[in-house]
């Protein structure tokens, strides 16, 4: 039976909506960032671990994306697809998405835990884990722990978007929140206490990801709007395209990112060879550590950034179906400029203050080259990122809009064309340094292309046939 419950979607306040929807989603997304950020910093902070220890996690944090990329491709799709299907009046179509949702991330989180189990040094060592023989210990003890939790993380990931969808953004972000306060709570005791090392960081991580799968299952099993029924866990051909092709972007931004970072990961190691100071054995593992924190603090900028723009595909996509364009475009108007402000606050805080980010992770414990070339780093690196933030933004909203192949090719252009690109052609010119500068030139670049997406979207959601609606009303 349809259902006009979501109905507000098409009438209420555009800034109250963003409020209602953004504001959690961003806190679940910043809280799951914050995971991974949690264990590098008690991880730096323990003298037996430090910069090894976090060359480690940088290793390993890649795979982690993988996993991330295909729950969000199915979590998004799934949002979008709900979104889109509530706003014409379809609710047969979104409950057979959810339950669809729910069958393809159980099959490809189980699929993907067995070859990370089986085929973990190879893989470890095309991330670059073998810059030196204690990072690779570390990062083997570490994915091991990780790769069990493998079904656990891409569930929870998976429901969160889907929750939602279901009009409760707010159970999406207390279930996230619960898991992030277990790994907070273990990982001192596990590290600290019990000196389990880099398994302790594990273990603490896979503990929280299991809360958040188990809450979102209970909520999975009494839904509010929309409730699947047994067929509806049948996998529907049709449906599960529609709701993988609408998530392929999330897919994509995601899992360039780790095309990216391995590039990254293997010049790091090439060049550091051939370095002065990072040849050494004892210092080798820096460059890795140093940038691995840094693209830990872009994701967490990215996380608020994302979690703003994700929050508002129910919004976008309902009033898109629903055909409130004008409303999808006071909606985009919104979003760009608050995506837009939290980038000039990161850059403020990465320009000038990298000294005191870098004393979080354990600089205190470490020598003067870790210091000076993670202050480097912060500057170098994170110079776009206003621009970054709004490139976000748009691929986002515009997979919320529907325009898929669109939204497609700009994340694949910033992150594969742009990212692997300048990683493996820069440093060719200017070492360890042109792996720094191989993010601002990739974010530059690409911004001029999403002005024009930008511009042409602007021009789609004003024309004539879309302001007639407004007289209809």
């Amino acid at each position: 039976m349809e259902t006009n419950s979501n109905q507000w979607l098409g009438t209420e306040r555009i800034g109250r909506l963003m409020k209602q929807y953004s504001v959690p989603c961003m806190i679940s997304l910043l809280v799951g960032a914050l995971y991974n950020i949690v264990d590098q910093i008690f991880i730096a902070n323990a003298e037996y671990l430090g910069s090894f220890g976090n060359a480690a996690n940088t290793v390993v944090f890649p795979l982690t994306v993988i996993a991330l990329a295909i729950a969000v491709m199915i979590g998004d799709g799934c949002c979008a697809f709900v979104s889109l299907s509530l706003g014409k009046k379809e609710m047969m179509n979104a409950k057979k998405s959810v339950g669809n949702a729910v069958v393809l991330t159980i099959l490809s989180s189980v699929a993907l835990c067995i070859i990370y189990l089986v085929l973990a040094e190879p893989i470890l060592t095309v991330f670059g884990g073998t810059v030196n023989a204690a990072t690779f210990q570390y990062s083997k003890e570490y994915f091991f722990y990780i790769a069990l939790g493998i079904p656990f993380y891409m569930f929870g990931q998976a429901m969160n978007p889907i929750i939602r969808a279901d009009g409760s953004p707010k159970f999406a972000m207390l279930s996230t929140l619960a898991g992030a306060a277990v790994n907070l709570i273990l990982d001192p005791v596990f590290i600290f206490v019990f000196r389990w090392g880099m398994m302790g960081a594990a273990v603490a991580t896979v503990a929280g990801q299991i809360l958040t799968a188990v809450l979102a299952l209970g909520y999975l099993c009494n839904m509010k709007r929309i409730k699947p029924e047994k067929p509806d866990y049948r996998i529907d051909r049709t449906v599960s395209r529609k709701t993988l092709t609408l998530g392929i972007t999330s897919f994509l931004s995601q899992i360039s990112l780790v095309a990216a970072m391995a590039a990254i990961n293997n010049m790091i190691c090439k060049y550091s060879a051939a370095d002065a100071v990072f040849g050494q054995e004892g210092y080798a593992q820096i460059p890795m550590a140093v940038v691995g924190i840094v693209m830990k603090f872009f994701q967490i900028v990215i996380s608020i950034v994302v979690g703003m723009a994700a929050g508002c595909i129910p919004i976008a996509g309902y009033n898109m179906g629903a055909g409130y364009h004008h409303r999808v475009r006071e909606l985009f108007t919104k979003l760009l400029l608050a995506e837009a402000m939290v980038g000039c606050v990161a850059f403020v805080i990465v320009e000038g203050f990298p000294k005191q980010l870098i004393a979080i992770f354990g600089a205190a414990n470490e020598s003067v080259y870790y210091t000076d070339f993670a202050e480097k780093a912060f500057r170098i690196y994170l110079c776009m990122i206003v621009f970054a933030c709004v490139n976000k933004a748009c691929f986002i909203f515009l997979q919320a809009m529907g325009k898929a192949a669109a939204s497609t090719m700009l994340s694949m252009v910033r992150e594969i064309v742009f990212g692997v690109g300048f990683a493996l052609l820069l440093p060719m010119f200017w070492g360890l340094d042109g792996v720094l500068y191989s993010m601002p030139a990739s974010d530059i670049l690409t911004f001029g292309i999403a002005l024009v997406l930008i511009v042409r979207t602007y021009r789609e959601l004003g024309s004539r046939e879309y302001a007639q609606e407004r007289t209809c009303e």
